[in-house]
């Protein structure tokens, strides 16, 4: 098996749980009242976003020259990086529409799904982090879904504007990371860690979901 279909291997099993558990979240009763720690959590993550890209590029600069998988990788993610810088402010913003003040420190869940990024990245190959992207852009809300959050739960539009850009923009976004997978050239080692990130961030990510679809406001 190829690197990018091992890979592909490991989302195929491990996007289905996001999306039941994502589902789970938007149709459980009370979502009005969950929207703002829904936004909450993913401002936990978003604001990391674009650290650990940085923190990944800067790892490909430290690869030997012989890991030939260093300088696309690398430009990717510093496109990516662009392509994602601000977002944690609008989820600021869309929380202050609501009437909520910025978010306090991190639940546990985000702190584990962000923090084992890190150790990924640093002490296995900057590439791993592709795993963590892969399952997080692989699972987009549906854009006419997010269309009629504001008349299903009555809260402003405007609170729902950066739910709605992802599931506008992430689709594609994860065709350029397909497509990376099909031109990177990953070892088979690096590959397989790789699809053990996929498979560690859909369990933590589904596990975030249903959390947040159980607690309450």
């Amino acid at each position: 098996m190829t690197a990018a279909g091992l890979i592909r291997s490991a989302l195929w099993l491990g996007i289905p749980p996001v999306r039941a558990a994502a589902s789970e979240f938007w149709t459980a009763p009370g979502l009005r009242e969950r929207y703002p720690a829904y936004l909450c959590a993913m401002h936990g993550l978003i604001r990391a976003s674009v650290p650990l890209m940085e923190a990944a590029a800067g790892g490909c600069g430290r690869l030997p020259p012989r890991d030939r998988s260093a300088e696309p990788l690398a430009g990717y993610l510093r496109a990516h990086i662009e392509r994602e810088r601000g977002h944690d402010d609008w989820l600021l913003e869309d929380l202050a529409v609501l009437g909520a003040g910025p978010p306090g420190i991190a639940g546990d869940e985000v702190a584990m799904l962000v923090g084992a990024q890190y150790y990924w990245l640093e002490f296995v190959h900057p590439a791993c982090l592709l795993g963590y992207i892969a399952v997080l852009e692989g699972c987009p809300p549906d854009a006419g879904f997010t269309a009629r959050l504001p008349a299903l739960t009555g809260l402003p539009a405007r609170a729902f504007r950066t739910l709605a850009w992802h599931a506008g923009h992430d689709p594609g976004h994860s065709g350029d990371l397909d497509r990376l997978l099909d031109s990177l050239p990953l070892s088979t080692a690096v590959a397989a860690a790789v699809a053990r990130n996929v498979a560690f961030t859909a369990l933590r990510s589904a596990r975030l979901l249903r959390y947040l679809a159980r607690a309450g406001p």
